[in-house]
């Protein structure tokens, strides 16, 4: 039996888990808990779904779904791999993990800054997605941390939900052009304050900003790095993948945020399906010794 490795456990990982899983191959998801869904306050825009869902408790379906099948969970941190007789994932944990087929779904942890008091109010006005939680933020008062690109494509999701959108650059120079209607406060933010939510943003010099929601966009530091590792092609963050979610390195695929685009649910899904679905493909064509020399081959 083949047996593959599918490293992360958000909705990519998961849908790749399930699809591998069911075609008859062992499936072992390297893990380190839910990632950015941890963060979610409510899922409301997902199919199938009457009431809105708490992101955790949307993982937790998911991973109680795949468990079910047979799909083996170990929660470490993978920091590498190794060619030896096959594909070998190596774990911080010193865990060695032989594999015929890989799927990188770790998506694309979103970069967290030190201000006091900002992991205490995730989920209750603190987001990492403004295309996920800004319609809970409808005429009301937020604020976009972060400089780049990213932190405006962040605040135009929200100018047309939002009473005001504040753009706060910790001291940067914001981006050139800015559309009608933000506003841009340079003051780095020292700490934010709230009761059971948040309130406000505590500027250096010490003003409060009063907030209703506060989203994080400092850009993104993924599976790029790991990718890279075994000479899969990247762009910035981002894994280069073909439309079957393949790398070019042979028997290694890719899905949901670390591949770039839309950063939602359904689209993580769709990609952990076809990833899953073309890893069978690959290894029953290809046999269980094929792909490491291809692999080799390809370094």
């Amino acid at each position: 039996m083949a047996n593959v490795v599918i490293i992360g456990s958000g909705p990519a990982g998961i849908s790749a888990a399930l699809y591998t899983r069911r075609a008859g191959l062992d499936v072992t998801v390297l893990h380190r808990g839910p990632g950015a869904l941890n963060r979610a306050e409510a899922i409301e825009n997902y199919y199938g779904f009457a009431e809105p869902i708490e992101g955790v408790k949307l993982w937790e379906n998911g991973v109680e779904n795949a468990r079910r099948l047979g799909v083996k969970f170990i929660e470490d941190e993978v920091v590498g791999f190794q060619v030896e007789e096959t594909l070998v994932v190596l774990t911080a944990a010193h865990g060695r993990y032989p594999a015929d087929g890989i799927v990188i779904a770790t998506g694309s942890p979103r970069k967290t800054p030190s201000v006091k008091g900002l992991a205490d109010f995730e989920g209750r006005g603190v987001s990492y997605c403004a295309a996920c939680d800004g319609f809970f933020y409808r005429g009301r008062d937020v604020g976009v941390m972060g400089a780049g690109e990213y932190a405006l494509h962040e605040a135009m999701e929200l100018l047309p939900l939002a009473r005001s959108v504040t753009l706060l650059t910790g001291g940067e120079q914001p981006p050139s052009e800015l559309p009608e209607g933000l506003s841009v406060r340079m003051e780095k933010v020292e700490a934010v304050e709230g009761d059971d939510r948040l309130r406000a943003a505590v500027l250096s010099g010490g003003e409060r900003l009063p907030l209703d929601g506060l989203f994080i966009a400092y850009g993104v530091a993924g599976s790029a790095d790991l990718a890279k590792k075994v000479g899969a092609e990247t762009e910035g963050n981002r894994i280069v993948v073909d439309e079957n979610m393949a790398t070019g390195v042979p028997g290694l695929y890719a899905a949901g945020d670390c591949t770039g685009g839309m950063l939602q649910v359904a689209k993580a899904v769709y990609e952990g399906a076809k990833a899953g679905t073309e890893l069978v493909k690959y290894l029953r064509k290809a046999g269980a010794q094929k792909p490491l020399a291809d692999f080799q081959r390809a370094r």
